[in-house]
């Protein structure tokens, strides 16, 4: 199905509630004061800029791509509980047995192999 670039942004932003749904309407009422057309990729790169900030964006590419290396397991554990804070997904008991298998995937082979080993899971 194609989709003309103004329903893209109606279909996307239908579901916007509350501060995100006021924010909406600030946004789209000052670009376009200033001239801009509310495309979908105009209302992508405002609403990440809004909402994901870079910061937090670069957190998440960190957590993604974390594996242990060269750390040590304590290292590893201290560096994976700072950056999955900010998926709160893994949080609570819900997320544990997920948050688990994050950690132990991103361990060095042989100590995953241990881990393994011992049954932990």
């Amino acid at each position: 199905m194609v989709c003309l670039e103004e329903q893209k942004v109606i279909f996307g932003t239908h579901s916007l509630v509350e501060e995100a749904e006021y924010w909406l309407e600030n946004t789209r009422q000052c670009l376009e004061a200033e001239g801009q057309v509310v495309t979908w990729e105009t209302f992508k790169r405002v609403f990440m800029e809004k909402y994901f900030p870079k910061d937090v964006r670069n957190k998440e590419m960190k957590f993604l791509e974390l594996k242990q290396g060269n750390m040590t397991v304590v290292e590893y554990a201290s560096k994976f509980e700072e950056l999955v804070r900010y998926f709160p997904h893994y949080l609570g008991r819900d997320g544990e047995s997920s948050k688990f298998l994050k950690f132990l995937n991103g361990l060095r082979p042989k100590v995953k192999q241990v881990v393994n080993y011992q049954g932990v899971y």
